[in-house]
């Protein structure tokens, strides 16, 4: 017997004529959809006709749902998996089936459409071209600021998730990793309060002491300029002499050649001036 096919059926994230046809078709003629909540999933059904057994798969049910939807799919059923709003998969636990499904065998077949990510940085202002999703940052606070420190540095968009009680700390916390950097706070997408904003940390921390934050955010940060890069990189040795960086290198167990070019690289330099400059002390 073949087995079924798992869609991954991306739905509204607000405004219900976001739904594709394809969507649509797809939940008309499924045998069975997975949804985070079978009670939110019902309401969209409803809206649209659309009458299916529904089965809950959320994160803490993820292992034996999983099994269960894995075992219809291979009896040869089709499932349509959605969650809340958006995509299934991203920041979901939708990703842990596909990996059970994609183990199995069982085909796996997206249906796109609303996601917030997206939608989020296209309104922006933010550059584009070069963009990190970072999903929602831990709850613990030690995970938290390694997650911040490991993506300091970052030159790319970085984009992330928040919930509005949390928005606030989340804002400080990334004001002390990021410094004063812009951010494009972006909320309600596709919803009658729909609103993005572009401001630096500081005066968004000052923006929420008196507005309460409301709604899902999607959080859309600049990164890391990389002049400044260079010249915090420069700072950290502005106390040596090219020459005097070299030779610790060198003394570090780093041969020549690899010590001026990570030099160069911790100077912001070029190899060439580090090797010239090198020389030229040396020879004195």
């Amino acid at each position: 017997m073949d087995t079924g096919i798992l869609y991954l059926c991306a739905t509204p994230i607000g405004n219900l004529d976001d739904i594709t046809v394809r969507c649509l078709n797809t939940l008309k003629e499924c045998d069975m959809v997975a949804c985070e909540d079978t009670r939110h999933s019902l309401k969209l059904l409803n809206h649209f006709g659309i009458s299916k057994p529904l089965t809950s798969y959320y994160e803490h049910n993820k292992k034996e749902k999983g099994e269960y939807i894995v075992s219809e799919l291979k009896s040869g059923k089709s499932v349509a998996l959605v969650t809340d709003a958006g995509t299934p998969a991203i920041s979901d636990p939708g990703e842990d089936l596909v990996r059970m499904c994609i183990e199995e065998g069982i085909r796996v077949v997206p249906v796109p459409g609303a996601v917030a990510l997206i939608n989020g940085l296209i309104i922006s202002g933010q550059n584009t071209s070069r963009f990190a999703f970072e999903g929602f940052l831990s709850v613990n606070k030690k995970s938290r600021f390694e997650h911040l420190e490991s993506v300091a540095d970052d030159e790319r968009t970085l984009i992330f998730y928040e919930a509005p009680h949390k928005l606030v700390r989340t804002l400080a916390d990334m004001r002390k990793y990021f410094g004063n950097r812009r951010v494009s706070i972006v909320r309600e997408l596709t919803k009658i309060h729909e609103q993005a904003m572009i401001m630096t940390f500081d005066e968004a921390l000052e923006y929420y002491e008196v507005n309460s934050p409301k709604g899902e955010y999607v959080l859309i940060i600049e990164g890391k300029d990389c002049n400044e890069k260079k010249k915090e990189a420069a700072s950290e040795f502005e106390n040596l002499s090219v020459t005097e960086h070299v030779n610790m290198l060198i003394a570090e167990g780093i041969d020549k050649k690899e010590a001026i070019k990570k030099a160069a690289a911790d100077r912001g330099m070029s190899k060439r001036d580090v090797y010239n400059q090198f020389v030229k002390e040396e020879s004195k």
